[in-house]
């Protein structure tokens, strides 16, 4: 799908499961391109035009051809993943749409998603928040995730 454009994070998964609140987790960044647009609507059964064509998307008011909400959702959730591990699961995840995500031909954009350690839950639950932005803009607001890790 997407191409990430840095090496998994350094932290290793204790690491992350074991954070204390405010622990700051290392950034992951996702290059989309058009293409992706394509593979994902694909999978997902979502061709609207406003993914694929800049006349529609235009008309709609869009500032170009923007990605899926759900792909910007799941790539911020695959950073989560990667923090914490093969064996840990989301078993939380909310966010808003703060602005589209727009991809323009060619090399496509760079999302990236930071995160940092909100809440220990209890023994085995983790809260996160996180921040998606792209071109320095925030994409996704109140994004948050509660990670199970089965410590």
């Amino acid at each position: 799908m997407t191409t990430p454009t840095a090496p998994r994070p350094a932290t290793s998964s204790a690491t992350a499961a074991t954070g204390t609140p405010g622990t700051e987790l290392p950034e992951r960044r996702f290059t989309l391109t058009r293409a992706d647009l394509v593979r994902y609507a694909g999978a997902s059964g979502d061709f609207n035009p406003i993914h694929y064509d800049e006349r529609v998307a235009g008309a709609l008011g869009l500032p170009g051809v923007i990605a899926h909400g759900m792909l910007t959702m799941g790539l911020a959730a695959t950073a989560v993943t990667d923090w914490f591990g093969p064996a840990a699961q989301v078993a939380e995840y909310e966010t808003r749409f703060a602005r589209p995500v727009v991809v323009p031909p060619g090399e496509g954009v760079e999302l990236v998603v930071s995160g940092r350690v909100d809440a220990v839950l209890d023994g085995a639950r983790t809260r996160v928040v996180l921040t998606a932005l792209c071109g320095g803009e925030r994409v996704l607001a109140r994004a948050r995730a509660v990670v199970v890790t089965g410590r």
